[in-house]
């Protein structure tokens, strides 16, 4: 492996015979024997001296490791060495520079600690002299000079926190808070001086002593601040509470608005007559309206708790309406700061989006309608800043808005039976083929009526009353699909396929029409659309339903139930017109099965009873496709339907005509074919503009009438002899099942007695079952019959409609 030769004699399974009888394959070849010998020997020899060299290359190699090893022992020793004599002449250094600097450093503590004392002494002696005008100033009032020197004061005495063990300075410290509280009372006598809490009027105003005064509160403890902007206010909105008094004409909500008008002209008092006397950064003007709304939603709760059965819907309205425009105004006159201090509290500010003119322009309903179709389709506008005064007042009105829920549901209750007349009176939408079908314009009024209420309802609140809006909504919803949509769909006149006995008696192929007019089939194709667009609108409005409510709230917004009732009439519709055209084709299939296909002498065209198949096809699926042009997917899905139901019934039918003579299965396998042609065709029958099938569609169609055609090519081959016909059957439908085979027989026309023993010999050329198998026989490996696929589908719809 390290040194890969190629030479036979370095292989490991090397063979001396193989060897020599490859280098002398003949006789002939042995008289070159002396060469050869003589290159071994060569080799022999070039072998020993090269294992003679390295024997010898070896003999030293030990020796001079050893060597090597000790010349490395000594040049470390002699490193080691070289590094100790350096590390020691870096401490002599060491020690040498600082003796030289010792006495340096001596000087420069010295001249630290006389910088230190030379400012502690300026301290001690501006803290001195500053603690006597304090206290000088302080009895003249001179509250101007007060605020400057005050701060100087305190900002000099941090200085001197850590000499506090010494008595003078602790004296000049205690003087200092003296002078403080002194201040504080002092200040807060002249402004209730100025500004007496009791008696009859204001007797004081603003001066320049307490502007000067409000300054030096801001240097002292903010108790005091807060005390005199709490005096103050509520001085100032002493008056409000006399005027509006719960027994006061004036204080009931339809004249609110005298509240925010008599709010509004004491701001502006305020700023004429003491806008410069607090400083700018207290917000005197946003504190005395925060308090302002404060009191107004404690007075209106108290009121409107004493008169809740004088509370009416338009009433409520016009005070949330007030209060909420109120509340956008502070908004911009305001910027909302004072909410977040400790003298006010801060109201419950809702999520974002709970001002839905952020979000929805004014228009005319038309454009309300269009709206409502592509409102989640436009982008989002960006969030504008939240109000922060918001319910600040207008949260009081949240425990009696059960008034304005309780209307909403009686106005939806008076709008659906509106509808229920409006339709009785008015009748189903006239066909217009050329629109497609229509959507119900109630749905719409609807949808724009939910779109008012709840974007006035997330005016009111996103809390509560938001959750018992959105369960009125889906109570409506129900009753909407139910009786505006499920309850006008025509009824059908039978459970079975729509065919009366009377119907199945006749057998005047291409006479029968579609059992539903044209009316009612624009009707079918109109509520369909409908409930597609409230199905999609429903899902739309429980996003902007989440979108207003409260985040906490959010996981109880659910619309799905109301989705799956749409769903089912979606469903339902689609059925119907299944049935319609199925029941149509019925009496057609009906003849084809009652026709004496043993005497047919000549195959001709497409037989009566598929002309008349056809017919009902071109008159029913034009005009379903063109008014379910919008929805194309449940188009589609009334294809596959119909294929689904009319493939196995073909077939079921197919198995009745018997017997069959041989020109007959011919005609049959025409006719085959060409319904064939027709269904994969069906979703462009009639129409200019041709499309291909779905593949899905396209499909199920190949299949079922493949099958079919197998049947009836199975019934033309000859019987005989019996087990190339057996053969032939299980090749061809790939189906193990006796009942099958046994329709076959019948259709040919055997005897019993030959039937038995085509039976027999069926069974025994039945492909074994796969080991390990249920034991059933050849009934494990047939494929589902059309009438067991047709079963199933039904069963499974029955199923999801039980369910849903």
């Amino acid at each position: 492996q390290v040194f890969p030769s190629q030479d036979p004699l370095d292989r490991a399974d090397f063979n001396a015979v193989e060897y020599i009888n490859a280098l002398f394959p003949t006789e002939q070849s042995l008289a070159n024997i002396d060469e050869v010998v003589n290159k071994i020997r060569l080799k022999i020899r070039r072998l020993d001296d090269n294992i003679r060299t390295v024997v010898r290359g070896q003999t030293n190699v030990g020796q001079d490791g050893r060597q090597a090893l000790e010349e490395a022992q000594k040049a470390i020793q002699q490193l080691f060495g070289k590094i100790k004599d350096i590390k020691d002449k870096a401490e002599k250094s060491e020690q040498m520079v600082k003796e030289i600097t010792r006495d340096i450093k001596q000087l420069d503590h010295a001249k630290r600690h006389l910088t230190t004392s030379i400012t502690t002494l300026n301290h001690l002696h501006m803290l001195a002299g500053g603690v006597d005008s304090l206290e000088a100033m302080t009895r003249r009032r001179q509250y101007g000079e007060v605020a400057n020197l005050l701060q100087g004061v305190v900002n000099v005495l941090e200085h001197f926190n850590k000499y506090m063990g010494i008595p003078q300075i602790r004296q000049l410290s205690e003087r200092v808070k003296a002078a403080q509280n002194e201040l504080g009372q002092q200040i807060l006598a002249d402004f209730e001086e100025a500004f007496p809490s009791q008696g009859t009027k204001r007797t004081g105003g603003p001066s320049n002593v307490l502007r000067d005064a409000c300054l030096v509160a801001n240097v002292l403890d903010p108790r005091i601040k807060q005390e005199i902007i709490k005096k103050f206010i509520k001085q100032h909105l002493s008056e409000y509470l006399v005027l509006f008094q719960e027994n006061q004409d004036v204080a009931w909500l339809d004249k609110i608005d005298r509240r925010y008008a008599w709010i509004k002209r004491q701001l502006v008092d305020y700023e004429e007559k003491y806008g410069r006397m607090f400083p700018p950064e207290w917000c005197m003007t946003e504190r005395i309206a925060v308090e302002f709304c404060h009191v107004t939603r404690a007075e209106l709760s108290k009121i409107m708790r004493t008169r809740a059965k004088e509370i009416e819907v338009k009433l409520l309205l016009f005070a949330i309406q007030r209060t909420t425009n109120f509340e956008g105004l502070l908004a911009k006159r305001f910027s909302g700061c004072t909410l977040a201090d400790g003298t006010v509290k801060k109201p419950e500010v809702p999520p974002p989006s709970t001002n839905p003119f952020l979000e929805d322009e004014p228009g005319a309903e038309a454009d309300e309608i269009v709206m409502e179709k592509s409102d989640m389709d436009k982008p989002k506008k960006p969030k504008v800043p939240d109000n922060p005064f918001h319910g600040i007042v207008s949260k009081c009105f949240e425990p009696h808005l059960y008034v304005y829920i309780e209307s909403q549901d009686k106005n939806l209750g008076e709008l659906i039976d509106r509808f229920v007349a409006d339709f009785k009176a008015q009748g189903p939408p006239k066909p217009n083929v050329d629109e497609g079908g229509a959507v119900l314009p109630s749905c719409a009024d609807l949808f724009v009526y939910y779109k008012k209420c709840m974007v006035q309802c997330s005016q009111l609140s996103t809390g509560e009353p938001m959750i018992a809006l959105s369960t009125i909504f889906q109570k409506y919803l129900r009753e909407y699909a139910w009786k505006i949509l499920s309850g006008n769909l025509p009824k059908t006149t039978s459970s079975s396929g729509g065919l009366t006995i009377t119907s199945l008696l006749k057998e005047k192929e291409g006479s029968e029409v579609a059992k539903f007019t044209l009316e009612e089939l624009c009707l079918i194709c109109s509520i369909l659309s409908t409930a597609e667009y409230c199905l999609a609108t429903t899902q739309q409005l429980e996003e902007k339903l989440k979108e207003k409510v409260d985040a906490s709230l959010m996981e109880r917004i659910n619309l799905t139930g109301e989705m799956d009732t749409f769903s089912i009439v979606i469903s339902n519709s689609i059925q119907l017109l299944v049935q319609d055209l199925d029941a149509a084709c019925d009496p057609a299939l009906t003849a084809m099965s009652k026709m004496q296909w043993q005497n047919v002498e000549h195959v001709g065209d497409q037989s009566p009873y598929v002309t008349s198949v056809i017919l009902h096809i071109k008159q029913n699926v034009p005009i379903i496709r063109d008014n379910l042009a919008s929805t194309r997917k449940y188009f589609t899905q009334f294809c596959i339907k119909f294929a689904n139901s009319f493939i196995p019934k073909f077939i079921n039918h197919l198995f009745k005509c018997k017997p069959i003579s041989m020109v007959g299965a011919e005609q049959l396998l025409l006719d085959t074919h060409s319904l064939k042609m027709v269904l994969l065709d069906l979703p462009s029958i009639g129409s200019q503009v041709v499309r291909k099938a779905p593949a899905s569609y396209t499909k199920i169609v190949v299949k079922g009438m493949t099958r079919a055609e197998m049947i009836l090519k199975v019934v033309m081959a000859p019987h005989e002899p019996p087990v190339v016909f057996v053969d032939n059957y299980i090749k061809l439908l790939a189906d193990c099942s006796t009942d099958t085979f046994q329709k076959i027989l019948d259709m040919k026309g055997l005897k019993r007695s030959e039937q038995s023993s085509m039976l027999d010999l069926f069974r025994l050329r039945l492909p074994a079952p796969p080991p390990g198998g249920d034991g059933s026989g050849s009934l494990s490996l047939s494929a589902p019959t059309p009438e067991q696929e047709s079963s199933r589908i039904r069963k499974l719809e029955k199923l999801i409609k039980k369910r849903l």
